[in-house]
C-alpha cells in the first residue's frame, strides 16, 4: 500500500460499541474503568491491551501512533509533547543499558546541540561531534568514543546535507550502539530510516506531519529492541502529546503527503531561481546536480523528491542587510519553524542556531551571518518568487 493510502487510513476506524467513527474522536478522560477491576489489573500488568490513564496511553494518542508506525515502518511510536521531548526520550532509551556516551553529527538543530551539552552532559553522558559525510573519519570516531548512542539528521539542518544512512548505520550496529535519526525534514516521503538499519528515528510533529502551524508535538517510531523501554520512560515520567494535539496531527497527516509533494516541488523551482540571482551568492538544495552529496541523494530518495527546504546566502549581506530583506517580505512568514501550509523564513544566526558557538558555527558547520533558510509552502509559486525579489531588491 502507498504511503499516500496509509497515510489517510492507517489508524482510524476502531470500534466503538455498535458503531465505528469515520475519523477518530478526541478521547479527553484521564482515566478509565472497566466493568470488573480485575481488567485494569491485566492492564497495568500488560497482560491486556487496554487505556487505564492518560499518561500510560490514550485512544486518540494511539491511533496517531498506529499511523506513524505503518508511515516509518517500525514496530512501535510513542506521541510526545513536542519534537524536543521525543528526542529526548529517544536518546535515553538508546543510553538504556549501554555506555553514557553520544557521538552527533556536527550538522545539526541548534537545539539539539543544547540539549546534548545543557542536559546530558551535566548528567554524566559523554557528548562528542564529527562530521558524518567523512565515512573513513566518522569510523574511526566511533571506535574512539565507543559511543552508546550516534544522533544524525537525515537532511541536515540547515545546510541540507545528506549522509549515507546505510553505510553509518553498519558502522554504528557493529559498534553495538543505537542509531537516532532526526528525519523530520525528508519525512516518510523520502526516507524511512528504520529501512536504512536505524533504531529509532524522531519528527517534529509541528512541521510537515500536523502542516499548518497549530500543533506542537513530536513522534518516536522504533524498532521492537527499544520499544518497550521508551513506553516504560513515558510512563514514568509522561512527556505525552494531549488528544486535541493528537487529533490535529493526525488529521494533517491525513493530506501531508499532497502537500509534501507540492512544497518539494515549490522548493525546486525556488533554488533554480535564486541560483541564477544576482544577489544571491550560494543556495543549497538537494536536488542541485551540484551538491556535494548528489551520489547519496539519488541512492536514498526518490525520483524528483529533494525536500522542501531551500537555504541561501546573501552576496555581502551582514545582520543589518538580513533584517532589511526580512522585514520586507509581504508574503513569505519571517518566524521560526518550518514545513507549514504557508512559506516561512528564519535567519538561524538569530534563531536555530543562535546558542551555537559562533567558532562552531561558521567554522565547523558553514553556517555564516548571511545565510537564511527557506521553507516553501503550497502557494503559487510565482508568488513565492515575486516576494523573494521585491525584497531582495531592498538589500
Amino acid at each position: 500500500m502507498k504511503i499516500h493510502t496509509q497515510a489517510v487510513h492507517a489508524g482510524d476506524r476502531k470500534p466503538a460499541g455498535p458503531y465505528i467513527p469515520v475519523t477518530t474522536p478526541i478521547y479527553t478522560a484521564a482515566s478509565y474503568f472497566y466493568d470488573q477491576v480485575e481488567t485494569i489489573d491485566q492492564i497495568f500488568g500488560h497482560e491486556k491491551e487496554g487505556f487505564a490513564y492518560q499518561r500510560y496511553n490514550n485512544p486518540t494518542n494511539a491511533a496517531l501512533e498506529e499511523l506513524m508506525t505503518t508511515l516509518e515502518g517500525g514496530h512501535g511510536s510513542l506521541a510526545c509533547g513536542s519534537g524536543m521531548a521525543a528526542l529526548h526520550v529517544a536518546i535515553t532509551a538508546a543510553l538504556a543499558g549501554r555506555r553514557r556516551s553520544i557521538l552527533c553529527a556536527e550538522a545539526i538543530y541548534g537545539a539539539t546541540i543544547r540539549m546534548l551539552q545543557n542536559v546530558f552532559e551535566p548528567s554524566g553522558v559523554q557528548v562528542a561531534f564529527v562530521d558524518i559525510f567523512d565515512l573513513s573519519g566518522f569510523e574511526q570516531a566511533v571506535a574512539k568514543h565507543r559511543p552508546g548512542c550516534v544522533l544524525i539528521e537525515t537532511i541536515s539542518n540547515p545546510l541540507l546535507r545528506v549522509a549515507d544512512l546505510g553505510e553509518l548505520a553498519k558502522i554504528t550496529r557493529a559498534a553495538g550502539a543505537a542509531l537516532i535519526v532526526d528525519n523530520t525534514f525528508a519525512t516518510p516521503m523520502m526516507a524511512r530510516p528504520l529501512a536504512c538499519g536505524a533504531h529509532m528515528t524522531v519528527h517534529s510533529a509541528t512541521k510537515y506531519l500536523a502542516g499548518h502551524g497549530d500543533v506542537l508535538g513530536g513522534l518516536i517510531t522504533s524498532d521492537e529492541e527499544h520499544f518497550e523501554t521508551i513506553r516504560a520512560l513515558s510512563r514514568a515520567y509522561g512527556p505525552v502529546l494531549g488528544p486535541f494535539e493528537a487529533y490535529l496531527t493526525m488529521r494533517g497527516i491525513k493530506t501531508f503527503p499532497l502537500r509534501f509533494e507540492r512544497q518539494c516541488a515549490n522548493a525546486a523551482t525556488v533554488a533554480g531561481w535564486l541560483k541564477n540571482h544576482p544577489k544571491v551568492e550560494r543556495v543549497f538544495f538537494p536536488g542541485d546536480p551540484a551538491h556535494p552529496d548528489a551520489a547519496v541523494i539519488r541512492k536514498l530518495f526518490p525520483e524528483n523528491l529533494y525536500g522542501a527546504m531551500v537555504s541561501f546566502e546573501i552576496r555581502g549581506a551582514e545582520r543589518a542587510e538580513i533584517f532589511r530583506f526580512l522585514d520586507s517580505l509581504e508574503l513569505i512568514v519571517p518566524a521560526t519553524s518550518l514545513g507549514d501550509v504557508h512559506s516561512m523564513i528564519l535567519y538561524p544566526v538569530m534563531s536555530s542556531h543562535r546558542d551555537v558557538p559562533p567558532d562552531m558555527r561558521e567554522q565547523r558547520m558553514g553556517i555564516r551571518s548571511n545565510l537564511v533558510r527557506l521553507s516553501c509552502g503550497i502557494e503559487a509559486v510565482e508568488d513565492i518568487l515575486a516576494d523573494l525579489e521585491q525584497a531582495l531588491a531592498r538589500v
